[in-house]
C-alpha cells in the first residue's frame, strides 16, 4: 500500500514566494514597459502636434502674451506706428507724359455763355512697360594718313578703341549682365523664366548662354569679393550661418548635399560685408579657412564646428534659444507653464535690446544697460533652469530646451560682454534667406563652377542690401569698371559700396 508523500509546509511556503516574487518582477516589468511606452506615445504625439503647427499654424516668433508674459504687460512709451494714408507720392526720378482732358463743348449749362479755362485738377498713374531690349552699337572709325598713302610704300591703318567688355566677344553689355545676374541672384528669378521674359520682348537667348554669363560674371568680381572678405576679417565681430545646396557635378553622389555659408558683419558695423563661401561640406575645415587670421567674436547658432578654432571666441545666439520654447509650447500638452516662463525671461533681454535700438544707444551705453539691466535677468533665469532640469523628463521637448540653454550659456552669455554684439543671429538668418527662396526655384546648381559663381554674387547682392544700394546700378558700374583694372591690381578700395558714387539713369 502506497502513501503519498506529503510536502514539509515550509517548502511549500518558499516555492510560493518564489512564484510570487517572479510575478511580481513580471509586473514591475510590464509596468516600466507601460511607462516607457506612454512616454514614446506622448513623444510622438508631441512631434506630430509640432509639425502640424509648423504646417498649418502661424510662423511668427512674437512671445505669445500670457501669465507668465511679464516683459509684455508693461506699458510702452513709445509712438504708436500708424499706417500711411491717401495715396502714394510718385518719386521725382520717374519720367512722365501729360494727358491733357479738355471739354469738347464749352458753352456754359446755365445761360449759355462761352466757359473758359479756369485751372486743372490733376492727379497721377504709374506706367510699367516690361523688359525692354535694345541694341548698342559700337562703331570704331578707321583712320589713315593721306601723307603715309602717297610717299609710303605703306600705310597704317588705326582703329579707334572700344571700352572693354565684361564678357569680351559676347553680344552682353554691362547693363544686359547686370539685367541677369540681378534678376537670378536677386529677384530669385531661374534663367528659364528669364528666357521666357527676353523671348516676349523678340530676343531668342538659351538658358545655357545665360548659365555661362552668370559664371563669367563671377570670375569677373571674384577679385572684389576676395578683397571684400579680406575688409571683413579685420572687423570687430562677425556672425555666420550655413544651409544646404546641391551641386549635380560634386562628387560620385549627385543627390549629396553640399552647404553655401554665409558670414558677414555685425549688426553695428558701418561698413558691412556679407560673403556667400560655397563649401562641398560642413566641417570644421571649411570655417577654420575662411576665417584663418581672424581675431574676434563670432556670433552664430549652436554648431559645435565654431568652436575650438584658433583666436575665434563663439557667440551664442537667444533666438535659437526662444525657439526650442516656442517649439515646446506648441508641441506638449503638460509643461506649457515652463516654456511660459522660459519665454518670459527671453522676452524680458529682447526688450532691453527693442529700448536700446529705439533710443539708437551707442555700443557703450548699450553694453552699460545690458550690465545693470540684463546681468539680473539672465542670472535669475540661470537659476530658474538649474532648478527645473532635474523637474522635466529628459527627452521632452521642454527638457531638451532646458538642456540646449544650460548647454550653450556661456555663449548665451557673452552678448552682455559688449555693446558691439547682438543679442542674436538673426541678421544673419535673414542674408542666407535669399538664397534658400532661390534653391526653391532652381532647386541645385548644375557644376561646382555654377556654384561657386552663385557664392560670388550672392556676396555682392546682399552686401549692396546691408548698404542700401541698388544692386542694379551697382553690378552695371562694376561691369564697365572691372575689365578696365590691371591683372595685378589688388586694391578695390574705391569699389567697396560704402565708397561707390553711382550715376542713376531712370529713363
Amino acid at each position: 500500500m502506497c502513501h503519498a508523500i506529503k510536502m514539509p509546509d515550509t517548502i511549500l511556503i518558499t516555492e510560493l514566494q518564489n512564484q510570487l516574487a517572479l510575478m511580481q518582477a513580471k509586473l514591475d516589468a510590464l509596468q516600466e514597459d507601460k511607462v516607457e511606452m506612454q512616454s514614446r506615445i506622448d513623444h510622438l504625439l508631441a512631434e506630430l502636434k509640432l509639425s502640424k503647427s509648423q504646417k498649418y499654424g502661424k510662423k511668427s516668433e512674437k512671445a505669445p502674451r500670457g501669465t507668465f508674459n511679464e516683459a509684455e504687460q508693461h506699458k510702452t512709451t513709445e509712438p504708436p506706428k500708424h499706417h500711411k494714408k491717401g495715396k502714394q507720392t510718385l518719386a521725382e526720378h520717374f519720367e512722365r507724359e501729360e494727358v491733357e482732358h479738355t471739354l469738347t463743348e464749352l458753352t456754359c449749362q446755365c445761360c449759355g455763355e462761352q466757359l473758359h479755362q479756369c485751372g486743372s485738377e490733376d492727379s497721377e498713374q504709374v506706367k510699367i512697360i516690361p523688359a525692354k531690349v535694345s541694341v548698342i552699337k559700337h562703331k570704331q572709325f578707321k583712320y589713315a594718313c593721306r601723307h603715309c598713302e602717297h610717299e609710303q610704300l605703306t600705310s597704317k591703318i588705326i582703329t579707334a578703341p572700344k571700352p572693354k567688355q565684361p564678357i569680351p566677344g559676347s553680344i552682353a553689355s554691362p547693363e544686359a549682365l547686370a539685367a541677369v545676374v540681378t534678376g537670378k541672384y536677386c529677384d530669385a528669378l531661374p534663367l528659364y523664366r528669364f528666357v521666357e521674359i527676353l523671348g516676349r520682348g523678340g530676343l531668342e537667348l538659351s538658358r545655357g548662354t545665360l548659365a555661362n554669363w552668370c559664371i563669367k560674371a563671377g570670375l569677373l568680381i571674384s577679385p572684389l569679393v576676395a578683397a571684400m572678405q579680406r575688409h571683413l576679417l579685420n572687423e570687430h565681430s562677425l556672425c555666420a550661418d550655413e544651409t544646404r545646396t546641391q551641386v549635380l557635378d560634386e562628387g560620385d553622389n549627385p543627390s549629396s548635399n553640399s552647404y553655401m555659408w554665409v558670414y558677414r558683419s555685425n549688426e553695428v558695423s558701418h561698413e558691412p560685408v556679407v560673403i556667400y563661401d560655397y563649401q562641398a561640406g560642413r566641417s570644421r575645415a571649411c570655417a577654420k579657412e575662411f576665417l584663418a587670421g581672424y581675431q574676434g567674436y563670432l556670433q552664430c547658432d549652436g554648431y559645435r564646428v565654431y568652436d575650438g578654432i584658433e583666436g575665434i571666441t563663439p557667440v551664442g545666439c537667444w533666438a535659437h534659444a526662444r525657439r526650442k520654447y516656442n517649439d515646446a509650447l506648441k508641441a506638449e500638452s503638460k509643461n506649457k507653464g515652463r516654456a511660459h516662463k522660459a519665454i518670459s525671461f527671453i522676452s524680458q533681454l529682447y526688450k532691453l535690446e527693442t529700448q536700446a535700438k529705439n533710443k539708437q544707444l551707442s555700443p557703450q551705453a548699450r553694453y552699460q544697460l545690458r550690465q545693470e539691466k540684463a546681468l539680473p535677468i539672465l542670472m535669475h533665469f540661470k537659476a530658474w533652469l538649474d532648478e527645473a532640469e532635474g523637474k522635466v523628463t529628459a527627452g521632452s521637448y521642454i527638457g531638451k530646451a532646458i538642456k540646449y540653454t544650460l548647454n550653450q550659456w556661456p555663449k548665451l552669455m557673452r552678448y552682455s560682454e559688449d555693446g558691439e554684439l547682438g543679442i542674436d543671429n538673426n541678421i544673419t538668418e535673414r542674408d542666407i534667406r535669399p538664397f534658400t527662396t532661390g534653391r526653391k526655384n532652381w532647386l541645385f546648381s548644375k557644376s561646382i563652377n555654377g556654384a561657386q559663381a552663385s557664392a560670388t554674387l550672392y556676396s555682392i547682392v546682399m552686401t549692396c542690401r546691408a548698404n542700401d544700394i541698388n544692386p542694379y546700378y551697382y553690378f552695371v558700374h562694376l561691369f564697365k569698371t572691372l575689365p578696365n583694372r590691371d591683372e595685378g591690381d589688388d586694391d578695390f578700395t574705391d569699389l567697396m559700396p560704402w565708397n561707390v558714387q553711382l550715376d542713376f539713369d531712370y529713363s
